[in-house]
Order: C-alpha cells, then sequence, then structure tokens
C-alpha cells in the first residue's frame, strides 16, 4: 500500500526453489540484537549464509502459491526466530541519503480483468539487512531526477508492507509490497497522459527479476501489531491496498509458527474494493475463516456490485453501520481498531460512527478521545 497512491493486490503465484529452502534457517548470529543501527544488520549479514537472487536453486524450479499454506492446515516453519528478540520495532535503518540496495524477486498482477486499474504484488530481496515488523513501511526512491529539484533523487514514498518480518519465503530476507498503478488520463480527451502517471508506482510495476531498488527505513510505529495480549480483539478496516499491513498481521496469527505466540483472540478484517475481480487476498482470508472459523471474521464491501440498505453503493462505512452495536461492545472492551487506505475513507466512517454513537447515547468525541488514550485507535491513512 503506498501512502501517495492507492494500490491493491490479491493472490500469487510464484516461481521459488523448494519448500525445504523456505523453512530451513540460514542464519548464524549472536543471541543479543538491538535494532538501533545499521551496524545489527551489517553484522547479521557477515554471520549468514548470503544468497543472492541470482542463485536459481532459491528461486526456480518449483512453483508453489504465495499461500503455501492452502495444502495443509499446519503452520509453516519460519526463521530466524531470532528476529522475535528485540524489545523495539527497528526504525530508519537506512535514510534517503545513504539508502539500501535492494533487488527485486517478482513482479506479479493480483487483480482480475475486470477490476479497475493493475495492481502489483512485489517482492524485494533485502538478504536479511533491512528488517521490520508488520505494520511498518519501507520508503523507495524511483531512479531518474526530481523534476521539481534538478540534480536531485525523487523523494521517498512510503509502502506499507504487506508481508510478516519473515517475508514470503519464511527467511526473513524478503518483504512484499502492493502497488496499484498510479496512471492519470486526461478529463477532456479520456486519455491517458504518461508525464503524469505515478513515478514510484509506475517503476515498480514495471520492474523486472533482479532489478536493483533503493529501500529506505523501516519507519513507522502507529500500526504496530500490539501482542501482549494473545486473546485481543482487532477490528481491521482497510480500503484497496490498506489491507496491506493486515495481510501481514494475519499471516503472522493464522499461517507462520512463530515459537510463543499464539494467537486465540478475534481478527476482524472489513474490506472495500469496487468488484470481485478487486479481491485482495482472497484466498489467504478465506483459507483462514475455513481453519480459524472462531479466530477470523471477513466482511467485504464492493461497491460496484452490492448496495446498501438505502440503495446506494456499498462502501466499507456500511458494512461497519451493520456491525456497529457489536463493534462497539468490542471496543468497550478493549479491541483495537485499524484504518488503513485512502485519506477519503475516514469522513465517512467517523460519521457513521458519530451517528451509531448518538444513537447510543454518547458523546463520539469522547469516546474517540478515549480510543486515544487507551492506544485502541490506529489509523495511517494517505
Amino acid at each position: 500500500m503506498s501512502h501517495s497512491a492507492v494500490s491493491q493486490a490479491g493472490a500469487v503465484s510464484i516461481s521459488i526453489g523448494n519448500e525445504r529452502s523456505l523453512r530451513r534457517s540460514v542464519f548464524k548470529q549472536n543471541n543479543s540484537i538491538s535494532f538501533n543501527s545499521k551496524s545489527w544488520s551489517s553484522s547479521l549479514a557477515l554471520n549468514q549464509k548470503t544468497t543472492s537472487i541470482r542463485d536459481a536453486k532459491r528461486y526456480t524450479n518449483t512453483t508453489i502459491c504465495m499461500s503455501v499454506q492452502q495444502t495443509s492446515s499446519s503452520k509453516v516453519t519460519v526463521s530466524p526466530i531470532d528476529l522475535e528478540d528485540p524489545k523495539d520495532p527497528p526504525l530508519n535503518l537506512y535514510k534517503p541519503k545513504e539508502s539500501y540496495t535492494a533487488k527485486i524477486v517478482s513482479v506479479e498482477r493480483v487483480v482480475g480483468p475486470k477490476a479497475p486499474g493493475e495492481t502489483c504484488h512485489i517482492i524485494i530481496d533485502h538478504d536479511g539487512n533491512l528488517p521490520y515488523w508488520e505494520g511498518q513501511s519501507y520508503g523507495v526512491i524511483p531512479p531518474g531526477e526530481n523534476p521539481k529539484k534538478p540534480g536531485a533523487p525523487h523523494n521517498v514514498r512510503l509502502y506499507s508492507i504487506a508481508s510478516t518480518r519473515y517475508g514470503d519465503f519464511f527467511d526473513g530476507k524478503t518483504a512484499s509490497l502492493c502497488v496499484r498503478r498510479a496512471v492519470y488520463y486526461d478529463p477532456e480527451t479520456g486519455k491517458e497522459d504518461p508525464s503524469k502517471n505515478g513515478v514510484c508506482s509506475n517503476f515498480l510495476c514495471d520492474s523486472k527479476p533482479g532489478d536493483k531498488i533503493q529501500i529506505t527505513g523501516p519507519s513507522g510505529k502507529v500500526m504496530l501489531l500490539p501482542e501482549s495480549d494473545p486473546n485481543a480483539t482487532h477490528i481491521m478496516i482497510a480500503t484497496g491496498t490498506g489491507v496491506a499491513p493486515y495481510r501481514g498481521y494475519l499471516r503472522r496469527m493464522f499461517m507462520e509458527n512463530v515459537p510463543n505466540k499464539t494467537f486465540s483472540g478475534l481478527a476482524w478484517l472489513f474490506l472495500g474494493v469496487a468488484n470481485t475481480d478487486s479481491l485482495l487476498y482472497d484466498d489467504e482470508f478465506t483459507k483462514y475463516l475455513k481453519d480459524h472459523p472462531e479466530n477470523f471474521r471477513f466482511d467485504k464491501a464492493l461497491s460496484r456490485e452490492e448496495k446498501n440498505k438505502k440503495g446506494g453503493k456499498m462502501y466499507v462505512q456500511d458494512k461497519i453501520e451493520e456491525y456497529s452495536d457489536e463493534i462497539f461492545k468490542l471496543l468497550d472492551n478493549g479491541a483495537h481498531i485499524y484504518f488503513c487506505g485512502l485519506k477519503g475513507m475516514m469522513p465517512g466512517i467517523q460519521d457513521t460512527l458519530k451517528r451509531v454513537a448518538e444513537e447510543r447515547g454518547e458523546s463520539w468525541e469522547l469516546k474517540l478521545s478515549q480510543l486515544r488514550k487507551n492506544k485502541q485507535w490506529h489509523v495511517e491513512v494517505y
């Protein structure tokens, strides 16, 4: 999910090495780890068996689905478990003037033919040198000159990371982004104007395996997943690729076998997209519903295919209103609620929540203030 352009993502099939290589711990490192500087990632790089993207054994021969677990309800072993050791999240290990050079592993279109626009799921190889936590973002610096500052590089574009800290190969060496290609159409002619297209999203969607990419970060603390209470309720609301951080949360909760991390609470996802072809990660989410019906709920709002109770388009705030009594009760009992996606989603949602609060005889302003004070309210919109 880009903080400067909408993105969407869904199921992806990619070519990688055999599954054993995904689950093998290739890290040998000290037990004490600090995320406070690049010295952590540098020493890590020296102490691990590094694998180049050009190593065909890692990424070729066997094609498996991104949702590795579709054939089994058992969880996937992840490594290196030392990624669990730090007490604080990694922050700004690499900055714009000293960015990290990563490599593209794969770029896959992940929406159907009837989806408006093109969305890609992009896997980036950071070789273990740019660790992150679920809910954080990477910065991407597209190649070329900043047109507003000749001679200077482009500004950093932030994208929410759509994988857990172990990445889509479960080995701690990759991160995934969901990117919707930003295309500008002239309102008078209706034709595409490439000169006004999104620089970074088009660079990412056009990338090829092996291409270099400049990364900064990781950044962000507001969307970090609170894990102190394994029985907590997490209500996740997304439009488009605002679903990116939630994919990371849910893989951590339901797909990965992380020692001493057993989720026994409730994860409830509300996802708003245009139509069925625009659904994101639907195969993964549907599997969680099947395997964990007591711990996962999933409600979709398809604006071009469904109507709300007033006969208008079904937006995510309409789904929230549908379940508002239950949502308010969960919030009263300490549930966390997250919002991620376009800025434009928030006014409608806030209006809905305010109306529901007033119908319940409550002050929404007071309730919102309490949710923020209790750190139950998490918002990242762009």
